[in-house]
């Protein structure tokens, strides 16, 4: 299934270079947001969008000014794949739109 071939640790790092904050390895990457808890929720409400139209979907946690997205593709076996990272860049263009920046 294109988009959804698995990806060696070391495209896995080169891919999460590109992207601020975001780390993991390849069952799994993440990052952590700052921002208030009603921008959180837009921001959740137009990445469900984003994650529809992929057909992909990120794992989320929402705490006090911390908005958390984990991703990897459940359907290839719990690993990291390109589809992650297209909806990294999904995630990234609608929390940049809301000002969140990355958490300390």
């Amino acid at each position: 299934m294109a988009g959804r071939d698995p990806l060696t640790a070391e495209e896995v790092q080169t891919n999460l270079e590109r992207w601020e904050g975001w780390s993991g390895d390849k069952s799994r990457i993440g990052k952590t947001y700052q921002l208030d808890y009603y921008t959180s929720i837009k921001v959740i409400n137009e990445v469900a969008e984003a994650a529809r139209k992929l057909q992909h979907h990120p794992d989320i946690d929402i705490r006090w000014e911390r908005l958390h997205f984990s991703i990897t593709t459940y359907s290839a076996g719990g690993v990291v794949t390109p589809l992650d990272f297209k909806l990294v860049a999904e995630i990234e263009r609608v929390a940049s739109a809301h000002g969140a920046k990355t958490a300390p």
